[in-house]
């Protein structure tokens, strides 16, 4: 039977931990676990990525990708399962950014991805990359997506039961459900 729903959101700076925490939190889940990928392989260095996160979760999870809507891979999730871990919501809008969106239709697309998430009957966990913490990106791309990605980020922390901040591999609950 699906354990009731629950949001859960990690965050963290670039290699701070976020995904093997969250791989962690999901175990505990469960056994039949949806791991939704939003990267894709676009270059060796990106695949070389992917390959380290396939290697840290077990196999017997489900790997579903969807870098363009993973809120409809969401919606269309059949059966019973444990609980669902996405990876990440940053990866997602730059996707969305680079395709030619704008800012308010990605904002639209991120409480959609929020709305769903509460839809579902299990646990989820959504990873994302603190983006706000670094240097001032020297382009305007750059700045945009840092933007835009913490306004996502701000977006699913309102709605999540709980949040994450992972600092070198130390994760600190920032939220519990109800605050």
């Amino acid at each position: 039977m699906p354990q009731r729903n629950r949001f859960i959101l990690v965050t963290g700076g670039a290699r701070s931990g976020k995904s093997r925490f969250a791989v962690g939190l999901a175990k505990r889940l469960g056994r039949r676990i949806v791991y939704l990928a939003t990267g894709a392989a676009t270059d060796d260095e990106m695949c070389s990525r992917i390959a380290r996160h396939r290697i840290q979760r077990p196999r017997a999870w489900r790997t579903i990708e969807s870098p363009d809507d993973p809120a409809r891979a969401i919606a269309r999730l059949r059966g019973s399962i444990d609980g669902l871990l996405m990876d990440c919501l940053t990866l997602h809008v730059s996707t969305l950014l680079m395709r030619g969106d704008t800012d308010r239709a990605i904002e639209r697309r991120v409480r959609r991805l929020c709305e769903v998430i509460h839809s579902t009957r299990c646990p989820v966990i959504l990873v994302t990359n603190e983006v706000g913490t670094g240097v001032v990106p020297a382009s305007a791309l750059g700045r945009r997506f840092r933007d835009i990605a913490g306004v996502a980020n701000q977006i699913a922390a309102g709605v999540a039961d709980e949040v994450y901040l992972l600092v070198a591999g130390i994760p600190l609950q920032i939220k519990t459900r109800g605050e």
